[in-house]
């Protein structure tokens, strides 16, 4: 079975670039306080990594 994370939308992306807002639709998130559990991937991990203002990972599962 694959890891997985848990990763948890903490701030808006009004005001933000377009590709700060682009890459949250790419995780899926869109709306406040909104969680996805989400393959970990180095993509993924690269996604977080790039917009840590706005998300932050909640739990690692295994």
């Amino acid at each position: 079975m694959a890891k997985t994370i848990v990763v948890k939308q903490i701030g808006s992306p009004i005001r933000r670039p377009a590709v700060q807002r682009q890459t949250l639709v790419g995780l899926g998130l869109n709306k406040m306080h909104k969680t996805r559990e989400l393959e970990d991937t180095p993509a993924i991990r690269g996604m977080v990594a790039k917009i840590p203002h706005l998300v932050e990972i909640i739990e690692e599962r295994d």
